[in-house]
C-alpha cells in the first residue's frame, strides 16, 4: 500500500488512538509502517507532482463552481485550456475522481414523442440514414425536450448543425404549442441570413411525433427555400432514429442538463435565459 495512503489514514485517527499504536494494528495486519517512516512522511516537503496536483484541485473547483457544479471532466478540461491552464484530460478525470467532484448525470427521462401512426403526406427520404455533413448548413436536425421546472413543464425545441454540432436556433415556451418548432427554426435560418451565409441545399431533419407541430414546420420548411424530410413512424415507435438520437437528443439533453439547477428544479426564467448557450 502507498506510504501516501497510510499516512493520510493516520493523520484521520491519530487524536483519538495516537501514532504508534496504529502503526502496531497495521504491522499485525501485515501492513508495514514504522512510526519513523510516517514522521519522515509528514517532515518532507510535497513533491512538484503534489503542488501541481493541488493546484489544478482548486483550479477544477473554481470552474466547476462557476458552471453551477454541472460541467464534468470534458469540459472543465476545454474550459481549463481556454483559460491557459496546459492540462491533459486523463489528470483532470484523475484529480476529479479524488476531490469527489463529478458533472450533472443524466437522468432517465419518460417516452414522449410517438409517431401517431395515421397516414399523412410526408417528403422524400434525403438523408438515408447517413447522419453526416461536410460543411455547416448542410444537414439540420431538430428536437423537442421536456423540462420540469418550479413552475410546471417547459418546452424547448432545438435545432442542431450535423457538421459543427452547433444549436443554430431553439425556442422555449410555458406550453407545447404549434409553432414552437417552426419559431426555432425560424432563429436558425434568420442567423445564417443575417451572417451572409449560404443555406441552399440544406436540408432539415425533424421528428415525425405529434408533438410541436412538426408536421408543420415541414410544410413550412419550403417557405425558407430548405429541402425538408421527417422519417415515418409506426405506432408506438420511438419517432427518431437512433442515430440521429446520438447527434441531436444527446446534445440538447446536455443543453438542458446546464439549464437545470443541480439537486433542486429551475425558476422557467433560468431555462428561457440559458437554453440557447
Amino acid at each position: 500500500m502507498p506510504t501516501a495512503v497510510l499516512v493520510e489514514y493516520i493523520d484521520e485517527h491519530r487524536d483519538r488512538f495516537g501514532v504508534e499504536p496504529i502503526c502496531q494494528v497495521l504491522r499485525d495486519t501485515d501492513v508495514q509502517i514504522a512510526p519513523s517512516t510516517y514522521y519522515a512522511a509528514k517532515s518532507r516537503p510535497p513533491s512538484a507532482r503534489a503542488v501541481r496536483d493541488a493546484e489544478l484541485t482548486e483550479d477544477i473547483r473554481v470552474v466547476h463552481k462557476a458552471n453551477l457544479g454541472v460541467y464534468g471532466a470534458r469540459k472543465i478540461h476545454a474550459a481549463l485550456n481556454r483559460e491557459g491552464v496546459e492540462v491533459a484530460r486523463c489528470t483532470v478525470e484523475r484529480l476529479m475522481r479524488a476531490a469527489g467532484i463529478q458533472g450533472i448525470r443524466r437522468d432517465k427521462t419518460r417516452k414522449t414523442t410517438f409517431g401517431d401512426g395515421a397516414e399523412t403526406d410526408r417528403p422524400a427520404d434525403l438523408v438515408k440514414r447517413a447522419f453526416t455533413a461536410t460543411a455547416p448548413n448542410q444537414l439540420w436536425v431538430a428536437d423537442l425536450t421536456y423540462i420540469r421546472t418550479h413552475a410546471g413543464w417547459t418546452y424547448a425545441a432545438f435545432v442542431l448543425d450535423v457538421f459543427s454540432r452547433r444549436v443554430v436556433g431553439w425556442q422555449v415556451s410555458t406550453s407545447l404549442r404549434t409553432d414552437l418548432a417552426l419559431d426555432a427554426l425560424d432563429m436558425g435560418l434568420w442567423e445564417r441570413r443575417r451572417a451572409g451565409q449560404d443555406i441552399t441545399g440544406l436540408i432539415h431533419h425533424s421528428d415525425a411525433g405529434v408533438q410541436g407541430g412538426f408536421n408543420w414546420s415541414s410544410q413550412h420548411l419550403g417557405l425558407g427555400g430548405v429541402r425538408q424530410w421527417r422519417r415515418r413512424t409506426g405506432p408506438r415507435r420511438r419517432a427518431m432514429c437512433p442515430r440521429v438520437r446520438v447527434v441531436s437528443g444527446v446534445l440538447i439533453g446536455r443543453c438542458v442538463r446546464r439549464c437545470v439547477r443541480p439537486g433542486g428544479l429551475s425558476p422557467r426564467g433560468r431555462c428561457s435565459g440559458s437554453s440557447g448557450v
